[in-house]
């Protein structure tokens, strides 16, 4: 009995988590330069816009899930990442696209996982869509008039022992120190984003 729910728990995940390859660092050539302002509500209804955080040095827009075995993965990594830049004038922004993680889940997962950045809530996956994002975690850091300086993952292993390459914080560390990001597109993997159908 054991074996067979165990079965259906990893065919379960299989369905809905699709994951990529994390060696590859190929990205489509549509990607997208520049993120228009948008608003979203937090788990508590308050509303917040990019334009809060224009003065920022930087904002990382991290697309996550409360689902997902590869974000939640991530978990404890996003948490380690907010905390060492956030205090160097980096803002740390998650956005939850799933359409089936209610706000509820979001906000116990948040307190669970003790993310002191804030999750947005995207209701109809308006902004993933426009993003043109595909899977949690996937990482969009925008300069001051929300250009795109890097796309991608936040490293190259949902495996932490296996890290080769933090690609995150390479490029965070490239613009506090005012250089041009090194490696400005990697390609995320991780579970689909579940959408809306439209």
């Amino acid at each position: 009995m054991l074996k067979y729910l165990l079965t259906i728990v990893f065919a379960f995940q299989l369905t809905n988590c699709a994951i990529g390859d994390e060696k590859k660092d190929k990205t489509s050539s549509d990607d997208v330069s520049k993120v228009e302002n948008f608003t979203l509500p937090e788990v508590d209804g308050k509303l917040y816009s990019l334009d809060d955080y224009k003065n920022s040095k930087a904002i990382v827009l991290m697309l996550i899930a409360t689902q997902c075995p590869v974000s939640n993965d991530y978990n404890e990594r996003m948490v380690k990442l907010s905390k060492d830049y956030g205090d160097k004038g980096i803002t740390f922004i998650g956005i939850n696209s799933n359409k089936q993680e209610s706000i509820d889940e979001i906000r116990e997962h948040n307190k669970k996982n003790k993310f002191e950045f804030l999750v947005l809530k995207d209701n109809n996956n308006i902004i993933a869509d426009k993003l043109k994002a595909t899977v949690t975690p996937e990482i969009y850091v925008l300069n001051s008039e929300f250009e795109v300086l890097y796309h991608g993952r936040i490293d190259d292993s949902r495996r932490t022992n296996e890290i080769k390459a933090n690609d995150l914080r390479n490029a965070l560390d490239n613009i506090l120190t005012e250089k041009e990001v090194e490696v400005k597109k990697t390609k995320a993997f991780g579970c689909t984003i579940k959408r809306i159908s439209k």
